[in-house]
């Protein structure tokens, strides 16, 4: 890590709350840990940590009831650390406002780049004051204000719909986004149950006009059963 990280851990499993102190403290960065979650809220809003890495498995609550909580004052990224391995735990605390997801056991590499990502993330939104306006990753660039899409120098032609996905993942960068997040998004009140096949095709679309080979993306993922991820802009 770069930079030193306030970095608060909420996780009532001793073991894996040193293992992740000391991933972080050889790195530089400040651990505060918490094992339960009413002294994490607690922690959340008197140390005011750079980023925050969240057990849903808590003693005393659910980790997703931290994130609404969280989420409806701070945008202080939040990296989910769990043993649920079901899709629907992944999705919920995605669509709550995680920024990312992690599933136990883990490697503290793998924790210590979902970190930076989240962090990079966080860093951009800060700077503009709002979602970056250009998006630029290998040979994709995309120009949010002049509604601009070109691959290789050469101007791509997206749909009104194609381009408000695209752009919606951009912002995002990084990070998965759930299929209900794109499709609240980009049809709002209207998104309905054939609004998911819709957003098949459209991404079916996107891909063949952005990816050399669709089959074997450069820049958007599709994170299976959960949603897509497009690949962090440079």
């Amino acid at each position: 890590m770069k930079q030193k990280l306030n970095v608060l851990i909420i996780e009532d499993e001793k073991n894996i709350c040193d293992f992740i102190s000391a991933s972080l403290t050889a790195q530089g960065c400040r651990a505060i840990t918490a094992q339960t979650g009413a002294s994490g809220l607690s922690l959340i809003a008197s140390q005011c940590p750079d980023i925050i890495l969240l057990d849903l498995g808590l003693p005393d609550m659910d980790g997703v009831e931290i994130i609404k909580k969280v989420r409806s004052w701070s945008s202080t990224p939040i990296i989910v650390i769990s043993a649920r391995t079901q899709e629907n735990d992944k999705v919920t605390a995605l669509d709550l406002g995680a920024d990312d997801y992690i599933t136990k056991p883990f490697g503290s590499s793998e924790l210590l780049a979902r970190i930076r990502t989240a962090m990079r993330h966080s860093s951009r939104m800060t700077a503009s004051g709002s979602s970056p306006q250009i998006y630029h990753c290998r040979d994709l660039a995309i120009d949010i204000d002049r509604r601009r899409v070109t691959l290789k120098g050469q101007d791509i032609h997206l749909t009104q719909i194609e381009f408000k996905i695209v752009v919606f993942l951009a912002e995002n960068s990084g990070r998965v986004v759930t299929y209900d997040t794109i499709m609240s998004h980009v049809w709002g009140p209207y998104a309905g149950s054939d609004n998911n096949r819709i957003l098949r095709v459209n991404m079916a679309n996107i891909r063949r006009k952005l990816e050399a080979n669709p089959a074997e993306p450069k820049y958007i993922f599709t994170e299976i059963g959960i949603g897509y991820r497009m690949a962090e802009s440079d």
